[in-house]
């Protein structure tokens, strides 16, 4: 292509010089015509056709060696992609060589296989045939049984078939009376199971936490320097911070250490505030404790209303008016033997919502009032009476409480009658959580001497590695030796550890035995 586009234009150029030096001639020819110079342009012309001449004969074998070097660069470029060309072919047939190879392996393989196959039908023929022989061989005998068994008893299969019936009839007939003697036995015995299932359940699905607080608050300082500024100058910095906050302050021997003492948890807590900022500032006098006790006092405040909103939230119902949540607030701060009594609310509240599920009563009241049932105990130490009628006034004053909702709270003492049965439930829900292990200190040591004794038993019988009381003392887990405990001895193993608990133990509900026996091989790639 490229040498055809220069031929091309080396042709245009000499026609182009033609064109011109013709041109010229003609234009030379009538000035020689005319002026009577023809001689000297012919000369010329001469000369100039002699020059195309040389020209065109340079051109001519500049062309063609042009077209011989493009010809030999065409033929080596056919030749390099005709060697790549054959040296594909030649991989393509190795390969295909290969696979030829490997396919008439392949075919030799299932050609034995199927022949391997022909042979195995056809011995399955012949045992089927043996088989079909045997069977029919076995119907005659059986056949012949039969006929044997009738003269030998002298009764036919019907007369037989009667006979067994009848014996059936009356073993049965008897079964049946145990059966329903056994059903009306246990009759009683599953309806203690039910309540006890129900009750379980409810507790199960509580899971608040127990908060064990107590009457002191121990406040530790950077120094010991730092007691003699809090007692000021003749005392007079103890006493205000005492007037102020309504807390004994107990400075001891105890090295940098103050100890705050005070039955009412919320003004120890006012005090425990006041005198880490003031520590914390440097400045004590009694100008700045009235100031910082303020400021602890409001602190409290927000502390008090962001915990019942939080329990109010958890618990999961309306919300309550506001003078109503800064007295249930306050409940934070109070204990009844060791057990926070916010978190007891709580809990009782899941308790009895679980209860009346359970029985089909108001869940939303009996939520309702579980939660407020202690209410009363915010302020039963500054009035006469008891928390759970105190409660009950309160909620009457300053809430929008049903009388439902109210006399729960009021006769989960037992003080005033019970007219629902979500009263009933509160009661039940506040006694479950107060007599849980571990939710008060009184019952926490006889919780303790149960799991114990749980343990004791288990490790008294042989092949059992380590025992674990679980689940509040609800669940024993026990680990045995593989090597001398199998599954069938396990088995037999938890039953044994049950009888010895019911006939050794007192406990409420029951517990779950379990035997886990598990065999581990290891081994370590060096």
């Amino acid at each position: 292509m490229s040498v055809t586009i220069i031929v091309f234009v080396l042709l245009i150029i000499l026609f182009s010089i033609l064109v011109f030096f013709i041109a010229y001639f003609l234009i030379s020819s009538v000035f020689k015509k005319k002026y009577g110079e023809l001689s000297e342009l012919e000369l010329r012309i001469v000369d100039v056709k002699r020059r195309l001449e040389t020209s065109k004969r340079e051109v001519e074998i500049e062309i063609e060696s042009f077209k011989k070097e493009e010809t030999l660069k065409v033929k080596e470029e056919l030749l390099n992609e005709k060697k790549i060309a054959d040296d594909e072919i030649k991989k393509i047939k190795a390969e295909l060589a290969i696979k030829e190879e490997r396919i008439a392996k392949k075919e030799e393989t299932l050609e034995t296989k199927m022949e391997r196959l022909e042979e195995k039908e056809i011995k399955n023929e012949k045992y089927k045939d043996r088989l079909a022989k045997k069977e029919k061989d076995l119907d005659e005998m059986i056949v012949n049984q039969e006929k044997e068994l009738e003269r030998i008893s002298e009764l036919t299969q019907d007369d037989a078939r009667k006979i067994i019936l009848e014996k059936l009839e009356n073993e049965l007939d008897h079964d049946k009376a145990v059966l329903i003697r056994d059903y009306e036995h246990n009759l009683d015995r599953e309806k203690d199971r039910i309540s006890k299932r129900i009750i379980s359940t409810a507790i199960g699905k509580a899971a608040a936490d127990y908060v064990v607080d107590s009457t002191i608050s121990v406040i530790q300082l950077p120094s010991e320097e730092m007691k003699g500024r809090i007692i000021g100058r003749e005392g007079r910095n103890i006493r205000a911070i005492e007037a102020a906050t309504g807390v004994d302050l107990i400075i001891d021997d105890t090295p940098e250490a103050v100890v705050l003492s005070s039955f009412d948890g919320v003004r120890r807590e006012v005090a425990r505030i006041a005198l880490e900022k003031l520590i914390s500032d440097g400045r004590i006098h009694p100008t700045k404790i009235e100031e910082v006790v303020a400021k602890a006092q409001l602190e409290v405040e927000e502390s008090v209303l962001d915990a019942a909103e939080q329990a109010i939230l958890e618990v999961g119902i309306p919300t309550l008016p506001r003078e109503v949540l800064k007295v249930f607030g306050r409940l934070k701060f109070r204990t009844s033997f060791g057990q926070n009594i916010l978190q007891h609310s709580i809990e009782v509240a899941h308790i009895a919502a679980a209860l009346a599920a359970e029985i089909g009563a108001n869940v939303d009241v009996a939520k309702r009032a579980a939660l407020l049932h202690d209410i009363g105990k915010a302020f039963s130490h500054e009035q006469e009476g008891s928390h759970a009628l105190n409660g009950g006034e309160f909620l009457r004053k300053f809430s929008r409480e049903s009388e439902i909702v109210i006399n729960a709270v009021e006769a989960h003492h037992n003080e005033v009658e019970q007219l629902s049965i979500e009263a009933v439930l509160v009661q039940a829900a506040d006694s479950i959580s107060a007599s849980r292990p571990g939710a008060r200190r009184e019952t926490l040591s006889n919780y303790l001497k149960r799991l114990e004794q749980l343990e004791e038993i288990a490790n008294s019988h042989e092949g059992i590695e380590s025992s674990y009381a679980i689940q509040a003392g609800r669940e024993l887990r026990l680990i045995v030796h593989p090597d001398n405990i199998d599954d069938d001895k396990a088995t037999i193993l938890a039953r044994d550890v049950a009888k010895d608990i019911e006939e050794k133990m007192q406990y409420p509900g029951q517990i779950k035995v379990t035997v886990i026996r598990e065999t581990r091989a290891v081994e370590y790639a060096k």
